[in-house]
């Protein structure tokens, strides 16, 4: 019954779209939905890439402070104006 969608069915569900949102809304509502889908990649991104470099071979030669420069996660790629330095969380239960 509903296993196959042919080009009236989906012509059917996006008038009902327009009509239940709006045409005015529509816009926003995929632009907003596109950022959050660049934000997501770029955050999974960033957690696969953290994931390979923070691995370390031997834990016990790693040494108490590190000199990097601290992250910073931005909304969206090359959006400056959001960007906000990421202080890393610190593992206490070590002596």
């Amino acid at each position: 019954m509903f296993g196959r969608l042919g080009a009236p069915e989906i012509i059917l569900i996006l008038v009902v779209i327009v009509l239940l949102f709006g045409a005015k809304k529509l816009p926003d509502m995929a632009r907003s939905l596109g950022k959050s889908a660049r934000i997501l990649k770029s955050e999974a991104k960033a957690m696969k890439s953290d994931g390979n470099a923070t691995a370390p071979a031997e834990p016990a030669q790693q040494p108490a402070q590190s000199t990097e420069a601290p992250r910073t996660i931005q909304a969206s790629p090359g959006d400056v104006t959001s960007a906000r330095p990421v202080t890393e969380p610190t593992d206490s239960t070590q002596r």
